[in-house]
């Protein structure tokens, strides 16, 4: 006598792109609601429309909303910490911070809603971000360690590093976090993307002059 063979119980490609779909959109819709309105503002009904669901569908996927913000929080500090992390083996400032300043700009504006999320949490008072806050240290002071180790061996001037390291996020977030503004003084429509370009090289030559290094 031979035994059935078990059900076969890993999904189908195809409900696997389907479920793969509808977590995206419930990504997407998070952080449009979440960039908003804030943790407290933003609500499950209104995430669960924006993805084009019922409210107990999302619930399906989600146990919460707080469970997705604290996901996107968590998807913008790592992609900060590790992306954006400053490479010991290159021994060229210039090329360093360039390349730094360019990522760190297109970071912002290719995810201007986790950046707004980032920055509402912080004017909140950043209670959600304790748990964060040591790694984000961890890879701020990499990059503070290899910054006092050019002007050792005298290849910058001397500079505060952790001051120089915040003014470029400051200068490289704005154009995310003040988008409304921004393309009010740069005369843009709301629709028009923004010609990062310029703006990636007016930033890094300020930052190379800073630290006594010729822009390009």
């Amino acid at each position: 006598m031979t035994t059935a063979a078990p059900p076969d119980l890993t999904p189908s490609p195809r409900k696997r792109l389907g479920r793969d779909r509808i977590l995206a959109a419930i990504r997407e819709a998070a952080i449009e609601e979440f960039s908003l309105h804030g943790l407290r503002g933003a609500s499950t009904q209104s995430i669960a429309e924006r993805a084009g669901l019922t409210k107990p569908q999302l619930h399906y996927y989600i146990h919460g909303k707080d469970e997705l913000y604290e996901e996107l929080l968590e998807s913008v500090l790592e992609g900060w910490s590790y992306a954006f992390a400053f490479d010991e083996n290159v021994v060229d400032p210039k090329r360093v911070l360039s390349d730094y300043v360019r990522k760190k700009l297109d970071y912002a504006l290719d995810n201007p809603g986790l950046s707004r999320i980032f920055t509402g949490e912080l004017l909140a008072g950043g209670a959600h971000l304790d748990k964060y806050w040591p790694r984000a240290l961890a890879s701020t002071d990499q990059k503070v360690r290899l910054i006092e180790g050019w002007m050792q061996r005298g290849l910058i001037q001397q500079v505060d590093a952790r001051l120089l390291l915040m003014q470029i996020w400051a200068m490289t977030q704005h154009y995310a976090d003040y988008n409304v503004q921004a393309r009010v003084m740069l005369h843009l429509p709301a629709n028009a993307p923004i010609d990062r370009a310029p703006i990636a090289r007016q930033i890094t030559n300020s930052v190379l002059l800073l630290c006594g290094l010729a822009p390009d």
